[in-house]
């Protein structure tokens, strides 16, 4: 009975646990807390990174990349007007000057891509009178005055003269031919001047003066030339020889003058003691003295003995020259340079691109003995240091692209060429200038695009208020140089193309460019993650517990509440 009793109560529930049970409304203020440093490290991350953050000036990329593409697209320039002046005696028809101005212009176009304008005049033989055309100098002069010189000028004079045909290149920018002609030979004269000469400075085609694209220029990275004059004595024992190189500044001053447009030139001199040559001469009993082959050149410069480096005007990126006069020693006296073929330099030198030129200058012998130089103190003479820098001279022509004199030619026909006093004619200054006009454009576009290139590829490249500036200023300066180019006025254009580069060059090795803060964004990362993230973890673990703690307690403080 007491057993049915006992089944019959009703089950009760088991008393919930005092920690189940929540009758207060959770507080919010650890969970603030928490948030509120999570929050804080999260807004600091960008400030860290802008504190970081490597200051760089806005570069014109696109201007860059447009100068680049377009220089490297043009061929070099040429000049793109000749006129042809004729002096005759009876005018020439319109049907003949025109046919004329044709075949000259498709001889032209055969050469060249380049559009050149000919235009075609006639003038009175009567304005020559009795002038005497044997003397060309004069001739020359004269011719001054009738064309127009900042024009290229071909005159034809059909005049007889012995020899049938007399073709002269004045130092200025006109030719003049002599002669009685067929009309196809006077177009082929006139077109092999202006081509040959003219244009290419007396090369042969696709021989262009100054070098080709990619090739260096005697001219420093920074626009300066150092021209540096040695005078070497092989044994000073024997004999000790100077010179009174001062005297020679009234030769180097009109040629500084004109390549003044293309470098920032200065001059120095040294005189060496001690200072044999490298290479081994043997003697020669038809020349009457020591010989040394032209093929053993390479090894005459010593560069163990010969201390030439040591320019304290050549700073920085600028080029010197080096132009040696070696006194021999009275043991290879005299000594005299051999072609392979047996005969001797006429003036007794050689050139070495890019670095300069040596003459070799044997003293005059010795008034007690014929068989040996003379001995002592001696200064060259005026005579022979004018010898030995005209030697320089041409020598520094050669270095510039030209050659180191023009000789008749026989191919296009010229029979004479006129040298200028200071070293370089009118005609071939226009084509130095243009040739460095256009190579130091390229130098320039490629130096901006290859710095361009570099600070794309290093995003945490320092760039300077003052590199932005070279830069547009570089930009600025070689469209200007683009336009005196095609206005023809070249040696402007030269100028203005030098500062350009030198402008490309100094923005490309600024000193705030060779910083060692180049590491990318992946490297700072790693440098900073040991000092964040042990810090970082705890707050974000700390911040998920405080979340779910809060929720947990919300959670058991509505189920009583309901």
């Amino acid at each position: 009975m007491a057993e049915r009793e006992n089944a019959a109560e009703p089950l009760l529930a088991p008393a919930p646990s005092p920690s189940a049970v929540r009758t207060t409304k959770p507080g919010t203020k650890r969970l603030l807390v928490t948030l509120s440093i999570l929050f804080s490290g999260l807004l600091f991350l960008p400030i860290f990174y802008k504190s970081t953050e490597i200051y760089r000036s806005p570069l014109p990329f696109s201007s860059i990349s447009s100068l680049s593409s377009h220089l490297h697209s043009l061929h070099p320039p040429i000049p793109t007007i000749l006129h042809v002046l004729f002096l005759r005696s009876h005018p020439i028809d319109s049907a003949a000057s025109q046919r004329i101005s044709d075949l000259i212009t498709l001889d032209l176009q055969s050469r060249t891509k380049t559009q050149v304008s000919v235009s075609i005049s006639v003038q009175s033989d009567e304005r020559l009178g009795s002038f005497d055309l044997s003397d060309d100098e004069a001739l020359d002069a004269f011719l001054v005055g009738m064309v127009d010189a900042s024009v290229y000028t071909v005159v034809v004079m059909e005049k007889a003269v012995d020899g049938n045909v007399k073709v002269v290149v004045g130092k200025h920018r006109h030719a003049w031919v002599v002669g009685m002609m067929e009309e196809r030979e006077v177009v082929r004269m006139i077109v092999g001047v202006f081509w040959k000469y003219f244009v290419n400075g007396g090369r042969e085609d696709g021989e262009m003066v100054g070098g080709e694209e990619g090739e260096a220029l005697p001219v420093g990275l920074d626009g300066s030339l150092v021209l540096s004059f040695s005078l070497l004595n092989a044994d000073p024992s024997e004999g000790v020889y100077d010179w009174e190189i001062q005297k020679t500044n009234r030769v180097l001053a009109p040629i500084l003058e004109s390549l003044a447009p293309m470098a920032n030139i200065s001059l120095e001199s040294q005189v060496l003691y001690h200072a044999p040559k490298s290479s081994i001469s043997n003697w020669d009993d038809r020349l009457g003295g020591y010989t040394l082959s032209t093929t053993d050149l390479p090894f005459f410069v010593n560069s163990n003995e010969w201390h030439l480096d040591t320019s304290i005007a050549a700073p920085g990126r600028s080029k010197v020259l080096q132009f040696v006069v070696y006194v021999p020693s009275s043991a290879e006296w005299p000594l005299v340079l051999q072609f392979p073929n047996g005969e001797t330099s006429k003036t007794n030198s050689f050139v070495s691109p890019m670095w300069g030129g040596v003459v070799v200058w044997n003293p005059p012998r010795s008034f007690g003995d014929p068989q040996k130089p003379y001995s002592g103190k001696y200064i060259i003479s005026d005579e022979d240091l004018q010898k030995i820098f005209q030697v320089f001279i041409g020598q520094l022509r050669v270095l510039f692209g030209l050659r180191s004199n023009n000789l008749d030619d026989a191919e296009v026909g010229v029979t004479k060429f006129l040298a200028s006093q200071n070293g370089f004619t009118e005609w071939e200054l226009d084509v130095l200038y243009r040739r460095h006009a256009y190579l130091n454009l390229l130098s320039c576009a490629s130096t901006l695009d290859s710095l361009s290139k570099l600070v794309k590829s290093l995003p945490r490249m320092i760039i300077m208020d003052e590199i932005g500036k070279q830069i547009k200023l570089s930009l600025e300066v070689a469209s200007l140089a683009q336009s005196y180019v095609s206005r023809g006025i070249y040696d402007t254009a030269a100028a203005f193309s030098r500062k350009a580069r030198a402008l490309a060059e100094d923005a490309f090795y600024h000193p705030s460019i060779m910083s060692i803060s180049y590491s990318s964004f992946e490297h700072s990362i790693a440098i900073y993650m040991p000092f964040f993230v042990p810090v970082s973890l705890q707050v974000l673990i700390a911040a998920k517990k405080e979340l779910s703690r809060f929720r947990r307690e919300r959670a058991k403080y509505l189920a009583s509440s309901a």
